[in-house]
C-alpha cells in the first residue's frame, strides 16, 4: 500500500504518526483563508510532486492525480511489484476521487472570466477528471488490464477497493491498484462544505477540531492526500513472493434511500452495510474484534455509525476496539476508504489499535469503546473498515490477519 495525508509522506510515516496519535490539522495554507467560517484542513505538507513527476507534466494534473501518482510509486516500492508484459493485460487499476481537480476548476475559470476562453489550458478537461488518475497510473506503470474509476462521494475508493476485490474473483485480474485520492483544500471546497454547516469552525485549536464521538464535535475538517492498495490473487502473489500484509475477505455495499446528506437516526444503511460485509465474508458478528469507524465528528452521522455497530452487533459491540484516524488526518473525502482501509491493514500487521483523539467528553449516546487518546495493542484477526458518502451510499470493507 502507499498513503500519503496531513500527518505523513508515505506509509510508515502516517502510521507513526496516528500511532502516536498526532494531529494534521492546522490553518490553511494553500489560499487565504480569512473570511471564510472554516478555516482549517488537513493539507498534506512538504509534498513535492517532483518527486514522483516529471516537472513539465506536473501543471497537467490536479493535486489529487499528483497524490494518487505518488501513492502508487509507494505502493508498487512496497509491494515490489513491477508491472512486466507477461503480467500487463492482468494487471488493473481503479482509483477515485470524490471532488476530482477542484483547484484546476477554479484556476481555469478565473482564466476564463478575465482572458476569455481562448486563454483556457488544453489540459484543463484531463486535469480535473476523476478517471484520470487511474487513466495516469495505467499509462506510467503500462497496466493494460480493468481500468475504472468512482466517485461514490465520501465511500469513493471504498467502493474502488471493493470492487476491485469482486474483478480479481471473477477472474478478470490478478493484480488491482486501487483506492482513492483527494485535493480539495481549496477556495471553492472549503467555502462549499461550510455553506452546508458541515465543517468544524474550532479555527483558534485546529489540532482540536476534529473530535469524532465527542459531545463538543462540532463539524468535520476537510483532509487530502491518498490511499492506494495493491490486491492480489494469492497463488500469484504466493507465486511471486509478494509481502502479504493482509487478506480482504468480505465487502458489503449499501443505500440509505433517505437523504443526500444525513444518514437515518437508526443508521440502517450503515447497519445494513456491516451486516452485508458479514455475511460475504461468511465470519459472526464476534469474530471481529477492531473497526475503523467512518466518524466524521459530525454530529447526527457519529451518532447513526454507534447505533449501527450496537444493531449489528449486538453484546459484541461493546467489546470492540473502534476508533476513527479522521481525528488525526481529517477527512479525505473520495480519498478516506483507502487511506484507512490501509491504516486497518497496519492495525492487523502489528496487532495494534489506532487511536481516536480528542474525545475529551464522550457523548452520552455514543458510549462504545473508542480508544481514546491512545493506541492500544491487542489481538486483532478480523477488522472492519466503513465509508459512507453523501447520497447514502455506504461501503464496508472486512480485512483478516495474515499468517501465512
Amino acid at each position: 500500500m502507499g498513503l500519503i495525508c496531513s500527518v505523513g509522506n508515505g506509509t510508515e510515516a502516517t502510521w507513526k504518526a496516528v500511532l502516536e496519535g498526532r494531529s494534521g490539522i492546522h490553518r490553511i495554507s494553500a489560499f487565504d483563508p480569512a473570511g471564510f467560517a472554516c478555516q482549517i484542513a488537513g493539507e498534506v505538507r512538504d509534498f513535492d510532486p517532483g518527486q514522483f513527476i516529471e516537472k513539465k507534466e506536473i501543471r497537467k494534473m490536479g493535486r489529487f492525480i499528483q497524490f494518487g501518482i505518488a501513492a502508487t510509486e509507494y505502493a508498487m516500492a512496497a509491494a515490489g511489484l513491477k508491472v512486466t508484459a507477461e503480467i500487463a493485460e492482468q494487471t488493473g487499476v481503479y482509483i477515485g476521487s470524490g471532488i476530482g481537480g477542484f483547484e484546476i476548476i477554479e484556476r481555469e475559470h478565473k482564466t476564463l472570466l478575465e482572458k476569455g476562453p481562448g486563454r483556457i489550458s488544453p489540459f484543463f478537461i484531463p486535469a480535473t477528471i476523476i478517471n484520470l488518475a487511474s487513466g495516469y497510473v495505467s499509462m506510467r506503470t503500462g497496466a493494460k488490464g480493468p481500468n475504472s474509476a468512482t466517485a461514490t462521494a465520501c465511500t469513493t475508493s471504498a467502493h474502488a477497493i471493493g470492487d476491485s476485490f469482486r474483478i480479481i474473483q471473477r477472474g478478470e485480474a490478478d493484480v488491482m491498484i486501487c483506492g482513492g485520492a483527494e485535493g480539495a483544500v481549496t477556495p471553492m471546497g472549503i467555502g462549499g462544505f461550510a455553506a452546508m454547516r458541515a465543517l468544524s469552525t474550532r479555527n483558534a485549536e485546529p489540532e482540536k477540531a476534529s473530535r469524532p464521538w465527542d459531545k463538543n464535535r462540532d463539524g468535520f475538517v476537510v483532509g487530502e492526500g491518498a490511499g492506494i492498495l495493491i490486491l492480489e490473487e494469492l497463488e500469484f502473489a504466493r507465486g511471486r513472493g509478494a509481502p502479504i500484509l493482509a487478506e480482504l475477505v468480505g465487502y458489503g455495499m449499501s443505500a440509505d434511500a433517505f437523504h443526500i446528506t444525513a444518514p437515518p437516526e437508526d443508521g440502517d444503511g450503515a447497519f445494513r452495510v456491516m451486516r452485508n460485509a458479514l455475511r460475504d465474508a461468511g465470519l459472526a458478528p464476534e469474530q471481529i474484534q477492531y473497526i475503523n469507524a467512518h466518524g466524521t465528528s459530525t454530529e447526527v452521522g457519529d451518532r447513526a455509525e454507534t447505533i449501527a455497530i450496537k444493531r449489528c452487533f449486538g453484546e459484541h459491540a461493546y467489546k470492540l476496539s473502534v476508533s476513527s484516524t479522521k481525528s488525526m488526518h481529517g477527512h479525505l473525502l473520495g480519498g478516506a476508504g483507502g487511506l484507512e482501509a490501509g491504516i486497518t491493514v497496519l492495525a492487523l500487521r502489528d496487532q495494534i489499535a489506532p487511536p481516536t483523539i480528542n474525545l475529551d467528553e464522550p457523548d452520552p449516546d455514543c458510549d462504545l469503546d473508542y480508544v481514546p487518546h491512545r493506541s492500544r495493542p491487542m489481538r486483532i484477526e478480523h477488522a472492519l473498515s466503513n465509508s459512507f458518502g453523501f447520497g447514502g451510499t455506504n461501503g464496508c470493507l472486512i480485512f483478516k490477519r495474515w499468517q501465512g
